[in-house]
């Protein structure tokens, strides 16, 4: 099933506790049918320097109509400057999964 109606969108966080709280947050508030939190090596450029970090990624699952205020409340409850924020479409998927994520998050 095709269907670009749906995204996934990715945050990072340096802190295990506060990704999954994040996670849980947006969860809750039905911006997100479901996240997943998992440890990632971050390589980036920030103030003049190249840095290395552990950091949480965030991959939430949602409609594709939700990222503007699901980006928003990151901007609004997330510890960083310039919080990692993207999102790409969901290509494809099995009809029920998708069926599911757009139940969760309706409303």
């Amino acid at each position: 099933m095709t269907s670009p109606d749906f995204i996934v969108l990715t945050t990072t966080h340096d802190d295990q506790d506060a990704a999954r709280a994040l996670a849980a947050s947006l969860v809750g508030e039905r911006l997100a049918a479901c996240a997943q939190v998992y440890p990632v090596e971050s390589v980036y450029w920030w103030d003049g320097a190249v840095r290395n970090a552990t950091e949480w990624r965030i991959d939430l699952k949602t409609r594709a109509d939700r990222a503007d205020r699901l980006t928003a409340r990151i901007a609004e409850l997330h510890t960083y400057d310039t919080p990692e924020v993207v999102a790409v479409p969901v290509v494809t998927g099995s009809p029920s999964y998708l069926a599911w994520l757009a139940a969760e998050t309706a409303g």
